[in-house]
């Protein structure tokens, strides 16, 4: 590449961090590792309306939790300074007096009032070229009138004056060939009326200062790609402009339509990376990480929503990622969000994992579901009999608490309809030759005493499960007993007769 690769990942703070904002974060992370570069978080925090306290704070929290931290961000500041738009609100205004100044924009001095009385005369008003010589703006206003109203300091726009009938065309690493005719384009907004710049505006001003040599954002962002190309031409830095990405979006599982919010709230998934409390409402909406996912499963999943290394291969590491990340492997159309497949990917994850590297998160479920564990030999062991039977990370508990706690509640009626007391008998005299010296002896005594006392070992399976662990679940209940010991479960057998035969 001819200049030293620098992506940025530029969301605006105002709530939770989107799944599809999580991978364009990803996607840029894994093109600068790859090629050597810089990794930028850089917070748009122009629309100060939509500002959310804690918001900031928590985006970089997601990026940290999937292992993508930025070489460079507010937190960690590095020559191309500050990292947050609204501290570089100072240097905007200079750009756009040059574009008015240079024919490309123009001061509007239209009120809110008169903006909504338009759109209630016109249908589907857009200011622009078909418009913009009936409103008031430093076109239709003589050079005095404007700079009284500048001296006067009333309330202005600055907008830019898109050219008629000229097709605006760049190359989109991804699409290839993209084309604009600009009679569909409206003079955006550059410089609100508060100071602070636009997106669109404020994104070519950054990139440019922050010498970004490839953008990747979503595909929502096309539209605007018309107005971003000749704002860097009309500004003269055109040989500058970065490589542009747009990426394919996230559908709905039925594929009709961007995944959102209401989407997850409606089925039942969540759609932000951690969990999200509004500041305002304390309203918590549920995210990947709370869930119970893996950083790993997670950045997996979102890797392959719209890319693949053109093979059969599902599972990544992220260092596996950076090293077999390309952008022509990057699809052009949409990536259905699959939930029942991101589960696959976790359950993927942790069968993967040693018992060793998992153990601090499964103690963490196992403490706030109210079981201390003090025994890490026994966590370790138990880790490693049972993650092949979770999904997610809260499943540990459900999984393995009974060999931390003794059952307080049984299936009794998965029992109680053929328990007898014969059963009660046998289960008493198996509790008195219990030798638990391994799993295959013990069972094998088992069916022993079942011929003994006439029963079919499988009558009695069931009931000796649910004495040990409190339900139908769980790996070989003989693996069980012999974890848990003699004693332990000589008193679970005791304690369960009773309820079973009450």
């Amino acid at each position: 590449m001819d200049k030293k690769v620098r992506v940025r990942f530029a969301p605006s703070p105002t709530g939770g961090l989107h799944l599809g904002g999580v991978r364009t974060a990803l996607f840029n992370y894994l093109f600068a590792k790859k090629n050597n570069g810089t990794f930028v978080l850089r917070v748009e925090d122009t629309d100060q309306t939509r500002f959310v306290e804690g918001a900031e704070e928590y985006i970089a929290a997601c990026l940290n939790w999937c292992g993508i931290t930025p070489d460079e961000s507010p937190a960690n500041p590095g020559a191309y300074g500050p990292y947050r738009q609204s501290e570089r609100k100072p240097g905007y205004r200079k750009f756009a007096e040059q574009l008015i100044n240079d024919g490309y924009a123009y001061y509007a001095f239209d009120t809110p009032e008169e903006l909504d009385a338009k759109r209630k005369e016109v249908a589907n008003f857009q200011y622009g070229q078909t418009t913009r010589m009936q409103m008031r703006n430093s076109l239709t206003l003589t050079l005095s009138e404007v700079e009284d109203l500048l001296a006067a300091k009333t309330p202005h726009v600055i907008r830019i004056k898109v050219p008629e009938n000229e097709i605006v065309h760049f190359n989109d690493a991804i699409r290839g060939d993209v084309s604009f005719d600009t009679s569909l384009v409206d003079d955006k907004v550059l410089l609100k009326a508060d100071g602070m710049p636009t997106y669109h505006l404020a994104v070519v001003v950054d990139d440019k200062a922050m010498e970004i040599s490839h953008a990747f954002r979503g595909e929502e962002w096309l539209p605007s790609a018309p107005v971003h190309i000749l704002l860097w031409k009309y500004l003269g830095w055109e040989a500058d402009m970065p490589q542009w990405a747009h990426l394919p979006l996230i559908l709905k599982p039925d594929g009709h339509g961007k995944l959102s919010k209401r989407d997850g709230d409606r089925l039942g998934f969540p759609v932000y990376a951690m969990n999200w409390t509004d500041p305002k409402t304390g309203d918590v909406t549920k995210g990947f990480k709370e869930l119970g996912f893996m950083p790993e499963a997670f950045v997996n999943m979102l890797a392959l929503l719209g890319w693949n290394d053109g093979t059969d291969q599902e599972l990544f590491t992220l260092k596996e990622l950076e090293e077999k990340f390309s952008v022509d492997r990057i699809s052009k159309a949409g990536a259905k969000f699959d939930f029942e497949k991101a589960k696959w990917y976790n359950h993927e994850w942790i069968k993967s994992q040693s018992a060793e590297k998992i153990a601090p998160q499964v103690a963490v479920e196992l403490k706030n579901a109210g079981i201390e564990v003090s025994n890490q030999p026994l966590l370790l062991t138990v880790i490693d009999m049972i993650k092949d039977r979770c999904t997610l990370l809260p499943d540990f508990v459900a999984q393995s608490s009974y060999f931390f706690a003794t059952p307080s509640v049984y299936d009794i009626n998965a029992v109680k309809p053929k328990w007898t007391p014969e059963k009660a008998d046998f289960f008493t005299a198996f509790a008195e030759r219990l030798t638990l010296a391994d799993a295959a002896s013990e069972e094998a005594a088992f069916k022993a005493l079942a011929e003994e006392k006439g029963f079919k070992p499988g009558e009695l399976m069931l009931p000796f499960r649910i004495m040990l662990v409190g339900g139908k679940f769980g790996p070989g209940v003989f693996d069980i007993a012999v974890l848990l010991g003699i004693e332990e479960t000589k008193d679970r057998i005791t304690k369960a007769s009773i309820a079973f035969s009450a």
